[in-house]
C-alpha cells in the first residue's frame, strides 16, 4: 500500500486470520508521539520496550517502529490534525501505540495544538506565539480513532502496585480489567437543546405516546445501546477472562431505571454467555439455584451488578472482582474511579480494540505545561505498551517491563508525581528522577 508521509520500515505486517493475530518476529508496529508531554513519554516508552525485546530474545526479536502523525505532527504535514492517511495506516498495520492528544473543551472557535490554548481566530497562537500549531476547533482525536476504526472496545487493566500511596485500604486487592463500550450509549447519542425543535417534538411525542409530561424547559439527550454493539463487547470481555484464565466477568447497568437501554445490556450480555460459551462459562443465579453457591470447577462466573453500588464494592471488595463490562458512561465513569483506588492515572494503562485492531495509549492528557522538560511520568504509555506485548503474545517480553516498573516504585526511583506521594507518607529514601530517569530505572531492574 502507498503512502504519502507514512513510511512503512522494513519488517513484518501483522496479520488477522481466522480471527486469531499473526506476528512475525520482526512486526511493524505504528507509533503516534502525541501533543504536549508526548514528545516526552513516547521516546521512553520505545527505548524501554526495545530493551525489554532485546533482553528477553537475545535479539531474535525486534519491533520495526513506524511513526504515524496526527494532532500537531499530523497539522504541520498534512493541514490537519486528524489525517485520512494515518487512519487507514493504523488498519493497515493492525497495531499501533500513542501518546496523548489536546481536546478543545472550551467555546473558542480555534486551539493550540502546541500549548493547547484557546482563541477566536487562527493563525498565530496568542500564547505560545507559534505560527503552524493553531487549526479550527474539532472533536476529540481520541474519539475519532475509535469511530473510524470500530475500536469498539475500550480496555483498562487497574492494579495495585507496592509502594504506590494509595487512598483505599483494599489497594492491594485491586487487580480488574475494564471493558468499555466504545461506540454507543452517549457517544453515539443525540443531545438537543431546550427549546430546540427537535426538543420540542421529542417531548410531544413522548406525550402522545406514553402519556409523560416532560417539563417543556427540558434539554433531550438520547442514548442508544443496541444488542450488536452489547454483545461484541461482552463477547470480548468473556474471551480476556477464558485466555487470561480469570473467574467471572460483571455486567455493570442501571437497569432498574433504564430498562431497555441499560437493562437490556445485562440480559444481552448473559444471553450471548449462554449461548455461545455455555460450556465454559455459569450465571451467577444458576450458581446458587444448582451448585449452593458453589462455582463449578473450570466455569467463570458471569454476574451482574447495579452501577451505583459497583462503586462502592470495588472499594469495600475489590478482590471479587475480575473482569467488567460496561456500557459507554459507567464505564467511563469506572475507569477513573478504579484507577484512583490504587494511586492516579499516572500509572493507568489502556487499548481500544476492534476484532482485527488494536490501538494502546497513554490514558491522561498532553499536560503542555511540562512539554519538553523530561519531568512527567511515563508509567501509563509504558504500561499500555505491556498490555501491546502480551496482545502480541510476546509476554517474557511484558513480564520484564512488568518487573521492572515494580521494582522501580518498590525502590522508590521515581518521578515528581510519585515521589511527592511517597514523601507525604513518610518515606525517607525517595529518589525523585526524570522522565528518561525513570525508563532507565525500569530498564535496569528488568
Amino acid at each position: 500500500m502507498d503512502f504519502e508521509h507514512v513510511k512503512i520500515p522494513e519488517g513484518d505486517l501483522c496479520r488477522v486470520e481466522d480471527g486469531r493475530l499473526s506476528v512475525g518476529d520482526k512486526p511493524v508496529l505504528g507509533v503516534l508521539r502525541g501533543d504536549g508531554i508526548g514528545i516526552d513519554i513516547t521516546p521512553v516508552m520505545q527505548k524501554v520496550v526495545d530493551a525489554a525485546v532485546d533482553k528477553a530474545y537475545g535479539g531474535e526479536r525486534k519491533i520495526s517502529w513506524c511513526p504515524l502523525f496526527a494532532g500537531l505532527e499530523g497539522l504541520r504535514k498534512y493541514g490537519t490534525e486528524f489525517p485520512d492517511e494515518t487512519v487507514e495506516a493504523i488498519r493497515h498495520l493492525k497495531i499501533a501505540i500513542k501518546g496523548p492528544f489536546t481536546t478543545p473543551i472550551g467555546e473558542e472557535t480555534h486551539v493550540c495544538l502546541n500549548c493547547a490554548h484557546q482563541q477566536n481566530s487562527g493563525g498565530k497562537c496568542e500564547s505560545c506565539g507559534l505560527e503552524d500549531s493553531v487549526c479550527p476547533r474539532f472533536r476529540s482525536i481520541n474519539v475519532r480513532f475509535r469511530q473510524h476504526l470500530d475500536l469498539y472496545a475500550c480496555v483498562r487493566p487497574v492494579r495495585y502496585f507496592e509502594g504506590v500511596p494509595a487512598p483505599n485500604k483494599y489497594a492491594e486487592k485491586v487487580d480488574f480489567v475494564i471493558f468499555r463500550e466504545n461506540t454507543e450509549d452517549v457517544y453515539a447519542g443525540y443531545d438537543f437543546e431546550r427549546g430546540s425543535e427537535v426538543a420540542q417534538a421529542v417531548i410531544a411525542l413522548i406525550k402522545e405516546k406514553t402519556g409523560r409530561e416532560i417539563r417543556a424547559d427540558s434539554g433531550i439527550g438520547i442514548k442508544p445501546i443496541s444488542n450488536f454493539g452489547t454483545t461484541r463487547l461482552v463477547r470480548k470481555a468473556i474471551r480476556w477472562a477464558i485466555d487470561q484464565g480469570l473467574p467471572s466477568v460483571t455486567l455493570v447497568h442501571k437497569g432498574n431505571i433504564m430498562k431497555f437501554t441499560e437493562g437490556s445490556f445485562c440480559k444481552w450480555g448473559y444471553e450471548l454467555a449462554e449461548k455461545e460459551f455455555g460450556d465454559e462459562t455459569i450465571s451467577e443465579k444458576k450458581v446458587w439455584d444448582e451448585f449452593g453457591g458453589e462455582v463449578p470447577e473450570g466455569r467463570i462466573l458471569i454476574k451482574d451488578r447495579i452501577a451505583d453500588s459497583i462503586f462502592q464494592q470495588i472499594q469495600t471488595r475489590p478482590d471479587e472482582y475480575s473482569v467488567l463490562a460496561l456500557p459507554n458512561l459507567n464505564g467511563d465513569y469506572m475507569s477513573d474511579a478504579a484507577i484512583a483506588l490504587v494511586g492516579g492515572l499516572g500509572l493507568g494503562p489502556g487499548a481500544n480494540m476492534s476484532d482485527d485492531i488494536a490501538l494502546f495509549e497513554a490514558t491522561h492528557g498532553t499536560a503542555p505545561k511540562y512539554t519538553g522538560k523530561d519531568k512527567v511520568n511515563p508509567g501509563s504509555i509504558i504500561l499500555s505498551a505491556v498490555m501491546m506485548l502480551r496482545h502480541m503474545g510476546w509476554n517474557e517480553a511484558a513480564d520484564l517491563i512488568d518487573t521492572g516498573v515494580r521494582a522501580s516504585i518498590r525502590d522508590a526511583f521515581v518521578t515528581y508525581d510519585l515521589a511527592r506521594l511517597m514523601r507525604r507518607e513518610g518515606r525517607e529514601d525517595v529518589r525523585e528522577v526524570s522522565c528518561s530517569g525513570f525508563g532507565n530505572a525500569i530498564i535496569e531492574r528488568m
